[in-house]
């Protein structure tokens, strides 16, 4: 019976990996804003639904690394649709402590940005097989907010 129920999963498997699935990249990340305790970066995520009805999202999962080190994590529960036979954009807000940015200061050096790799793990829910992560990856390089600029945008 084992054996019957691992050959309906691959063939099942199979069938889905020939199934048009959302897609999605990141366009842009930058600084948004500094508070009292961190300073938060905004990651600008494209999805394109292929299906013309909107699909729900489930969360979406980040982690944003630096120097081989994970410095913020975070989860954004339940955030809303994706639009159908269209592309949506997605904020996500990555907020990083100040007390990581002084332990990497190191990479910081003088150029005064640092060195990242974002992970974002966006779920879905499509019908028939079910929650689905949409794994994301970018790298990159984000400056540190000057002076002016804290002063010169809300907190």
């Amino acid at each position: 019976m084992a054996q019957l129920l691992d050959k309906a999963k691959n063939f099942a498997a199979e069938k889905m990996s020939d199934v048009a699935k959302p897609e999605a990249h990141v366009t842009d990340v930058d600084f948004k804003r500094v508070s009292k305790d961190h300073i938060e970066y905004l990651a600008k995520v494209s999805v394109q639904n292929p299906y013309s009805a909107s699909i729900p999202i489930c969360e979406i999962k980040y982690s944003f690394k630096s120097a081989s080190r994970e410095i913020a994590t975070g989860r954004i529960p339940d955030p809303g649709s994706l639009k159908g036979k269209d592309t949506t954009m997605l904020d996500v807000p990555v907020k990083v402590p100040y007390n990581v940015l002084m332990s990497l200061a190191k990479d910081i050096g003088a150029d005064w940005d640092i060195d990242y790799q974002l992970d974002i793990g966006l779920v879905i829910d499509l019908p028939v097989v079910g929650n689905f992560t949409i794994p994301l990856s970018h790298n990159g390089e984000v400056k540190l907010p000057s002076l002016s600029s804290m002063f010169s945008k809300e907190n």
